[in-house]
């Protein structure tokens, strides 16, 4: 009668603790193992689950710390993320691989256009540098050449009154 009591309590404290409990089984222990065996076949569609899985992991561990004390104000995220880890792992459902297509490849592939720093955009390491000369072409392709000599002498007119000289650097 005591071993039963002992059993019972102990599924009490699993089932009372099953988020704190399945999360590094879900998140950590079945990645890694699937990973193993992935490396091990020579099917590349269970290598790109798995490294999309890591890649998405790392991600929201990322975001995570970055968001501890914001996320320590909302009772069900542990829950959700959860959830969010099964529905990347379990292979039925290919979560994983949903979100790197939708979400993750458009960001990287397709660099977005506000930038917090200016980083020129290239298409690939032999396009045409980020220069005067590409801006000029630019704004000729889309203004017509008499908008750019316009404002080559709107700026020639500024620079001769600014520096009191009657000639321009272009003459």
């Amino acid at each position: 009668m005591g071993s039963g009591a002992g059993t019972a309590s102990f599924l009490k404290v699993v089932l009372k603790n099953f988020d704190i409990l399945a999360w590094p089984v879900v998140s950590l222990v079945y990645p890694l193992y699937a990973s193993v065996r992935a490396i091990e076949t020579k099917s590349p569609v269970d290598d790109q689950q798995w490294l999309t899985y890591w890649v998405l992991y790392s991600m929201i561990t990322l975001f995570e710390l970055t968001l501890a004390k914001v996320l320590e104000w909302i009772p069900i995220w542990p829950y959700a993320k959860l959830i969010l880890i099964c529905w990347l792992v379990i292979p039925y459902f290919s979560g994983a691989a949903y979100v790197y297509e939708h979400y993750v490849r458009p960001f990287f592939i397709n660099p977005q256009t506000v930038n917090i720093w200016y980083v020129p955009r290239k298409k690939d390491v032999f396009s045409k540098p980020d220069d005067i000369l590409t801006a000029a072409e630019k704004y000729i392709a889309e203004n017509g050449t008499e908008e750019f000599q316009h404002i080559i002498n709107k700026a020639d007119k500024s620079r001769s009154e600014s520096h009191g000289h009657g000639h321009s650097i272009f003459n």
